[in-house]
This record gives structure tokens, C-alpha cells and sequence, in this order.
């Protein structure tokens, strides 16, 4: 927990309530307390969501082999530039590719990673059964999310602030000896949909009903992601953002401020520097750092409001990566 940086973190002994039975879960069902998760405790609605996503499209025994998921996390974090979520899973990949734990449920081995990874990074046909697409989209819809808020709150390298370089290599085998461990426990699907409310599955994802628990899992993270965003984030901002988000082709839109400073101007000057926050979260995460989170607080925007903007941010990004994805676009 000492990677995250921008917000307060809630502590394994000070964790109560449904934040403790994440944690737990956490533990054990994906090996470690992963802070990508973990981050999002200071508010715990964001806290079950993420973590909801995660275990029911990556981590919970489906239909898909884990193999191929991991496939999908580490080609969408390398496309993302995200090089601590692209560290862990392709390490985890590797792992699992090298000694196979789990074939899914359906007992036949998955697509090919080579096959994954060029669906993911051109856009191509899906290079598996249609009955597969709900969790592997799923997964790919985890990972763009996860990768923007990681990119925002996590440094590049999973140690902590000022571990060496060296230190790399053997904590990477400890947390995929942890992983390899969770992954043969074999998580049981659904269990974690009772942190959240039912609803429905919102029209964009309707990709996901061709497996009810995906379905049903996707559809409470997204309805509690946008109840935080419209308590939290003011309405002018998340017009901007879905706005520029309608028009995003999914490029990354570089270095300039054009492409910011035209809709920033379309808000009022104290909604500028949340309106920054979220929108640089949605479309070059990569971009955020200091001087942005510094500028929302000066605001008055505090932890809530933080994990607010980006959080609704980066779920609302990630879902137009994913019609891009399946569109061929």
C-alpha cells in the first residue's frame, strides 16, 4: 500500500465492513492485497466495483482458461503504456503459459496468446468462440480501466517507493508464486456480486449478455461507478468528458494541450483543473501527475472527489475502448 500516491489509503487491520471482506477476498482469490484495488478503499463503493469487474471477468472459474485472460490483460496494459499493470501480467502469463493450471470449465485449452494479442492491439475478428467473448471482453474492459487508475495512482514498477532495481526480479516470484497458488484454488463464480445492487446492463455492453454473471457483474459495477460520479463530479464535467469521449477514436491524443484546453474552456474556471483531472485520466492517464492532483484539490476536490473523477473517468474510457475493440474500429 505504500505505492499509491495522491490519496489516502485504508490499511489491512484499519479495513471494516465490506472493505475487510474485499481485502479477504483480495487475498484470497487473486494471491495479494493488489493495490490496483486497494487503492480505491477511501471510497467503498469504487472499492467493490473494481474489485467486482476484476474477480467475476478475470479471476473467477469460467469458460475461459486464465491463460487467456492473462493473454488479454498484458496486451491491453502494453497498449495502454502502463508498464506495472504490463509487468504483472505478462510475468503471470508466463508463468501460467509455462506450467498450465487451468484449461476453464470447459476443459478444451484457449486461443493461441500470439492470436490474443494481435485481436487486442489491431482490432481484428475475436480468434475464439462467441461464447468466450463476455469474459475476455470482460477482461479487456477490466484492464482499461485498471491501467488508467494505476497510471494515475501507482508508480511503473510494483516495490515500493525507493526499492532498487534489483529488488524487481524477486518480489516478482513471490507475488506469482502467490498468484500461481490463487489461480489453482479455482475462485467460485458470483460470489462477489452481493457487495453490489443489481441492475440493468447498460446498452454498450450488451456484449456481456451472452453470459448471465458477466452480465450481471458488469452491469452493478457500471450503475455504482456512475452513482459515485454523479454525486461527486459535477455535472458540466462529465458532460465534457462523455462528450470528448463520443468523439475519441481511442488515439493517444500526445503531448499538446490543444485537444484540452478547447473543452476546458467550455467549463467554468473552478471546474477547470477536476475537468483536466478527468479528462487526461480517460485519454493519456499516462499524463497525470502532480501538478494535476494538486491543481483539483486547490479546487476542493479532496480523495472522494479524486477517486470520483477518475474512477467514472476511466470506466467511461475503458467501455469505448471496448466498442472499438469489437466494432473493428
Amino acid at each position: 500500500m505504500l505505492q499509491v500516491r495522491h490519496v489516502s489509503t485504508v490499511s489491512f487491520g484499519e479495513a471494516a465492513g465490506d472493505t475487510a471482506r474485499i481485502y479477504r477476498e483480495l487475498e484470497r482469490d487473486f494471491g495479494v492485497l493488489a493495490p490496483p484495488v486497494a487503492l480505491h478503499a477511501p471510497v467503498p463503493e469504487l472499492l467493490a466495483a473494481s474489485w467486482v469487474t476484476l474477480r467475476e471477468t478475470m479471476l473467477a472459474e469460467g469458460r475461459a482458461p486464465r491463460t487467456a485472460k492473462e493473454a488479454v490483460a498484458a496486451a491491453v496494459s502494453a497498449g495502454n503504456q502502463c508498464p506495472f499493470c504490463s509487468t504483472m501480467h505478462s510475468t503471470i502469463l508466463d508463468s501460467l503459459s509455462l506450467r498450465p493450471v487451468s484449461r476453464g470449465r470447459a476443459g478444451r485449452p484457449g486461443p493461441a496468446v500470439g492470436e490474443l494479442t494481435e485481436w487486442i492491439s489491431t482490432a481484428g475478428r475475436p480468434p475464439f468462440p462467441p461464447e468466450l467473448l463476455p469474459e475476455l471482453a470482460g477482461t479487456a474492459l477490466c484492464l482499461q480501466y485498471l491501467n488508467r487508475m494505476v497510471n494515475v495512482f501507482l508508480g511503473p514498477r510494483p516495490l515500493p517507493p525507493n526499492a532498487p532495481d534489483q529488488a524487481l526480479g524477486p518480489v516478482l516470484r513471490v507475488l506469482t508464486g502467490l498468484m500461481r497458488a490463487s489461480v489453482r484454488a479455482k475462485a467460485a463464480p458470483g460470489t462477489s456480486l452481493s457487495l453490489l445492487p443489481s441492475a440493468a446492463l447498460p446498452p454498450d455492453l450488451d456484449w456481456a449478455a451472452g453470459d448471465p454473471r458477466i452480465a450481471d457483474a458488469l452491469a452493478r459495477s457500471a450503475a455504482a461507478v456512475d452513482r459515485v460520479g454523479a454525486e461527486l463530479v459535477s455535472d458540466p464535467v462529465r458532460k465534457v468528458v462523455a462528450a470528448e469521449l463520443a468523439r475519441w477514436d481511442g488515439t493517444d491524443p500526445g503531448l499538446g494541450r490543444a485537444w484540452l484546453d478547447g473543452p476546458l474552456g467550455d467549463l467554468p474556471p473552478g471546474e477547470r483543473p477536476v475537468g483536466e483531472l478527468a479528462l487526461l485520466t480517460a485519454m493519456a492517464s499516462y499524463r497525470v501527475g502532480e501538478r494535476v492532483v494538486a491543481a483539483a484539490r486547490q479546487a476542493g476536490a479532496g480523495d472522494r472527489e479524486i477517486l470520483a473523477a477518475t474512477s467514472w473517468a476511466s470506466l467511461w474510457a475503458a467501455r469505448r475502448r471496448v466498442r472499438h475493440l469489437l466494432s473493428g474500429d
